[in-house]
């Protein structure tokens, strides 16, 4: 029968359904493999060559082999913040604006274009991660920065517009309801337990086990007990850390193993959905409190928020997390 499930972090409640789930092998029937891409094409912008096509880097890291680079990070071009505006804000009437401040940077992971996180290589992972830290640290020393957001959208359905495998990063002045919310219950969950509620989750799920993923010495993956979609795979790092630009050389390395073989167990078993991940990290200014702890959530698009869910916030989960997790540790990574 279906049930109501609570997140233990943001009180948030979600359905599962167990009445009407769906088999995980049904939404590997559903997807289609993507289309072959060539390793580089002359009218990508972020393939080697085309450099001009960009903004100058703001960081890169040197390759070996194929180009002089293998990570670059360039200022969007097309953002949607401006890092030379003000941030004033101004009443019109009852009504609250300011100006479009902020930082928004691509991060080009690679110079090959065929290539995604699932199927490059440890160390190349290991790169855009240690970049995701650099800039990090980089862009909170600017000023009126409150939070950094880190994402990756891979296809379509997930918003990209470009082939090339690249995540960004958005910086602002604003931290919104969305975000803070959490962090508040978060506050008032260690207020009255005395503990961080992540680290508790962290602790529930690996004594329940049933929705573990993948288990490494730094991270723990799994589909958390109140997903609100099929297969949301979050990875939590084991260390009580605030914030993502507090890692460690060897989690880096460890994240590296971790997320490389979440999302390729994600392509291998779903026919490569398309999907968005976020690095959930503390605000500029709180990377000290107890009760903050850094995750990414990753989540395949593969159902569309209906009526019901946009009306009540409430999602209807048709895959149990329970079913999702176990589907994707028996899913074979080479």
């Amino acid at each position: 029968m279906p049930e109501f499930r609570q997140n233990l972090a943001t009180k948030e409640w979600v359905i599962v359904a167990w009445e009407r789930a769906k088999r995980p092998h049904d939404f590997q029937k559903d997807s289609e493999l993507p289309k072959e891409l060539p390793p580089l094409r002359e009218d990508c912008p972020f393939c080697p060559g085309n450099e001009s096509k960009t903004p100058p880097a703001v960081f890169s890291i040197s390759a070996r082999n194929v180009s002089d680079w293998s990570v670059r990070v360039v200022p969007n071009k097309f953002a949607a913040l401006n890092p030379n505006l003000s941030t004033k804000r101004e009443q019109r009437g009852k009504f609250l604006r300011a100006d479009g401040f902020g930082i928004a940077e691509v991060i080009i992971e690679t110079p090959l274009h065929n290539l995604t996180i699932a199927t490059m290589d440890a160390e190349q992972v290991q790169k855009i991660l240690l970049a995701y830290k650099q800039r990090y640290l980089e862009v909170a020393q600017s000023k009126n920065i409150n939070l950094i957001t880190i994402f990756r959208n891979f296809g379509v359905r997930a918003g990209t517009s470009l082939e090339h495998p690249h995540s960004q990063l958005i910086a602002t002045p604003i931290i919104p309801p969305h975000v803070r919310d959490p962090f508040q219950q978060a506050m008032y969950y260690y207020d009255s337990q005395g503990s961080c509620v992540y680290c508790d989750m962290v602790k529930e799920e690996l004594e329940q086990k049933e929705r573990i993923v993948l288990e490494s010495k730094h991270f723990v993956a799994a589909c958390p007990f109140a997903s609100r979609t099929p297969f949301e795979t979050r990875i939590w790092p084991k260390r009580h850390t605030p914030a993502y630009g507090q890692i460690s050389e060897a989690e880096v390395a460890d994240l590296a193993y971790v997320l490389k073989t979440v999302l390729a167990k994600i392509r291998i078993g779903l026919n490569a959905p398309h999907y968005n991940y976020v690095i959930r990290s503390a605000p500029i200014g709180d990377e000290d409190t107890r009760y903050l702890h850094w995750y990414m959530v990753i989540i395949p698009k593969i159902t569309t928020p209906a009526g019901f869910e946009i009306g009540t916030g409430i999602y209807i989960n048709v895959v149990p997390p329970e079913q999702a997790a176990k589907y994707l540790r028996e899913v074979e990574v080479k």
